[in-house]
């Protein structure tokens, strides 16, 4: 198991403690359905990470295999060994500590350029765009990341391997770097100690790169240091708070579509444009530009908390409950996938999954107040409360856990039917269903 997945339990409590502090102080750091939504996307990108990971984490292998500077030239290896050990008594060993600690820096180096382009070319934006498409800031919008953006970075990582970053100490490195990441997304921390401030990224200067304001897109792209940005020009302050999203709203709590939306447009964009440099620069160009057929650049707007509308459509009283339930659920099998998952085969771990995924995207339709998608969901209920059954007929699973698991099923289903009628007469906007009593 990864450092990251486990770590889900630790990302689970500080959730926790953070929802705690909003509730003591009346202040308004969660919404449900950002929330789920959030978390749902992180589920995606880790159980989609089984399978990506092994192209991305493979690429660096081979790299470091056959084009390490050390296979061709006098230089010793990277002590890659522990760099404490506790057998016989505590005992530090300097040469692993150091190298260690360089591998661990020029890995934040090579995260903060891979982050900037990140956010100045457009292909790669479409798959960063994912971390930035909520519009609150808390702890669960860490765990929202994009399942297809590991595609498309592993080559800014390359240079490690060729100078001879082992496997293993690249892998724990940049897993460190991430979990660092996480708790700088709060409100709940104001600014630190202006030591701490000058040297380490902090919840101040991240709130700052999630901001939508004109003043604060496209800056503070640290992992881990601050610095890097204050030594390439990308750093500014935090003064007001920011507004959080992205410029054009993503409008949808659909983990999958969030995934997508941007790869669509560039899409769009190469079929609407005859020019092969114009559809270059579609693809490898800045995010905000446009071809001539397709309009003006994007200008970002200014904003202001106090006059802008997040996206929040209202949904029938019962389904956020539903939501959550069957959240909770979808968040155990995927917990069981990603701490157990090697012990299956890799077809089944992917129809698993894929279920999973469904399930997420079917609950983000449903906190969208799309009606249609109880057609779906009650599918859902029916195939896996039949795979149930049929799994401890053919013993892979007992009866009491099979009759169990479709009996949950069937209440699933019942569930969402007795909402049916509320979400048919929803008012969200966009539901284009046959069933839909209002138009979009």
């Amino acid at each position: 198991m990864g450092v990251i997945a486990a770590s889900i339990p630790l990302f689970f409590l500080l959730i926790g403690i953070e929802l705690w502090y909003a509730r003591a102080r009346h202040a308004a750091l969660f919404r449900l359905n950002d929330s789920i939504a959030d978390m749902a996307l992180g589920i995606t990108s880790q159980l989609g990470g089984i399978f990506t990971k092994l192209i991305s984490v493979g690429i660096y292998a081979a790299a470091f295999e056959f084009l390490r500077v050390q296979r061709w030239l006098p230089f010793g290896e990277w002590a890659g060994s522990a760099p404490v050990t506790f057998a016989g008594g505590f005992a530090l060993h300097w040469a692993p500590l150091a190298a260690w600690t360089v591998s661990f820096i020029l890995i934040d180096f090579a995260y903060y350029w891979e982050h900037r382009l990140s956010h100045e070319i457009h292909i790669l934006w479409a798959g960063h765009v994912v971390h930035h498409s909520s519009e609150e800031y808390n702890l669960t919008v860490a765990l929202r990341q994009s399942t297809l953006h590991g595609l498309f970075t592993w080559v800014f990582f390359i240079p490690l391997a060729i100078v001879g970053v082992p496997v293993a100490m690249f892998v724990t490195n940049y897993a460190l770097n991430l979990l660092y990441q996480f708790w700088i997304h709060t409100r709940a921390i104001d600014r630190m100690h202006p030591w701490i401030e000058a040297v380490w990224n902090t919840p101040s200067h991240h709130r700052v790169h999630h901001g939508v304001n004109p003043k604060y897109q496209d800056k503070n792209y640290a992992g881990v240091f601050i610095t890097f940005d204050k030594w390439f020009g990308s750093w500014v302050p935090e003064e007001e708070e920011p507004v959080y999203g992205i410029t054009k709203p993503l409008a949808t709590f659909n983990p999958v579509w969030a995934n997508v939306h941007v790869f669509a447009e560039i899409g769009r964009l190469l079929m609407l444009t005859p020019r092969w440099r114009d559809k270059w620069r579609v693809v490898f160009g800045s995010p905000s530009w446009r071809p001539p057929e397709a309009g003006a650049p994007i200008v970002a707007p200014e904003v202001s908390k106090a006059t802008f509308q997040r996206y929040d459509p209202p949904v029938p009283r019962g389904v956020p409950a539903y939501a959550f339930v069957q959240f909770l659920v979808a968040l155990g099998a995927a917990y069981l996938l990603l701490t157990s998952g090697s012990r299956y085969p890799i077809v089944q771990l992917g129809a698993a999954s894929f279920y999973v995924v469904l399930a997420l995207s079917n609950l983000g339709l449903m906190l969208d107040g799309r009606a249609w998608v109880i057609v779906p969901e009650v599918a859902r209920h029916a195939v896996l409360g039949l795979v149930a059954v049929v799994a401890a007929g053919v013993g892979a699973w007992s009866w009491t856990v099979g009759v169990l698991a479709a009996a949950a099923c069937l209440a699933s289903a019942t569930w969402i039917l007795a909402l049916r009628s509320r979400l048919e007469t929803n008012t969200a906007p966009g539901d284009e269903s046959p069933g839909a009593a209002l138009p979009a």
